[in-house]
């Protein structure tokens, strides 16, 4: 399941492909939107709650309420159905959407809108291996760490960042699609990790900034 930007997914995996899916893509009501989206596709694959063997949720980073949403539903049925849930990025989730045919030889920058001067990224070889982790960074700092060679872009400010990349010099491809994370491709992640013998812990949210909410110096107590 995927809550983490602007948008909401869900997916069901069976054997080696998906059986179901649904999402659509919004800005906010993914906490109405997500719970029957699964009930949905549960059903459209004729499956039940206790068939599941493990459950997968982005974990960001992205949104905070929208990564809240979807890590409460996520950890509330693993615990329910007593099986252990997955946690995949949404850089990365962006990355294996890319098709194969356009990774090869190329690497591939993942973006994210941060909402702030900066920009959620991370960037990865063809074969889809890291090069760098999960950042927040501001546009030149991209330059800084790209390799020689051209760029696909994958995200919902890949437009954004590949003129500024132009201008310097960069030769960009835009990743096709919506540029927001599909619990497909998530799904399709958690399955090739998957290891029924491996104790996993509870996903926890990867925020690459700290909140802008601080505690007041007084403890928030009202002062005569």
């Amino acid at each position: 399941m995927d809550t983490s930007t602007v948008g909401c997914s869900a997916a069901l995996w069976r054997d080696d492909g998906i059986v179901s899916r649904d999402g659509a893509a919004m800005a906010r009501g993914q906490s109405e939107a997500l719970v029957p989206m699964i009930k949905g596709v549960m059903s459209d694959a004729q499956a039940e709650f206790k068939d599941l063997d493990a459950l997968a949720v982005t974990i960001g980073p992205g949104a905070f309420t929208g990564l809240r949403i979807g890590l409460a539903a996520a950890r509330g049925m693993a615990l329910a159905l007593s099986v252990p849930c997955l946690s995949v990025t949404t850089l990365e989730a962006l990355a294996y959407s890319v098709d194969p045919s356009i990774r090869s030889g190329n690497t591939i920058l993942t973006v994210l809108d941060s909402k702030r001067a900066d920009i959620y990224t991370q960037a990865f070889g063809p074969d889809l291996s890291p090069l760098i982790q999960a950042s927040a960074l501001a546009m030149e700092e991209i330059f800084e760490f790209l390799p020689e060679g051209p760029v696909v872009i994958a995200g919902d400010v890949a437009d954004q960042v590949a003129a500024e990349l132009n201008i310097g010099g960069v030769k960009t491809t835009l990743a096709p699609g919506l540029g927001i994370p599909d619990a497909a491709i998530v799904a399709e992640i958690a399955a090739s990790r998957w290891n029924p013998e491996q104790e996993l812990s509870s996903p926890e949210p990867l925020y690459l900034r700290p909140p802008d909410a601080k505690i007041p110096k007084d403890g928030g107590r009202l002062r005569a």
